[in-house]
């Protein structure tokens, strides 16, 4: 899922899945939820919003379920990583 980077309020991101009709919603604390049955417009609405927390708050919280999670990062390969890595990392078992 392809998240938008935003920053309303607690918000910090916000990605929608239109086959699987899944919203996320990433927090500023580093969690986020799955607000599953979203329609489009719903996420249209939320993505084009001036007030994206508010639309949030007043639109989604409390009437779609929602799960828990946490924001995963991708930690993105450098090639200064061979580098660096400690003696014995290449060693097979």
């Amino acid at each position: 899922m392809e998240m938008k980077r935003i920053n309303a309020g607690k918000l910090r991101a916000i990605g929608y899945d239109p086959r699987e009709r899944v919203l996320r919603v990433e927090f500023d604390d580093g969690s986020a939820i799955d607000y599953s049955g979203v329609g489009n417009e719903v996420w249209r609405r939320l993505s084009t919003s001036g007030v994206a927390w508010s639309y949030y708050r007043d639109n989604i919280e409390e009437e779609f379920t929602g799960r828990r999670g946490t924001v995963r990062s991708e930690k993105k390969s450098s090639p200064l990583d061979d580098l660096f890595k400690p003696a014995g990392d290449d060693a097979e078992p």
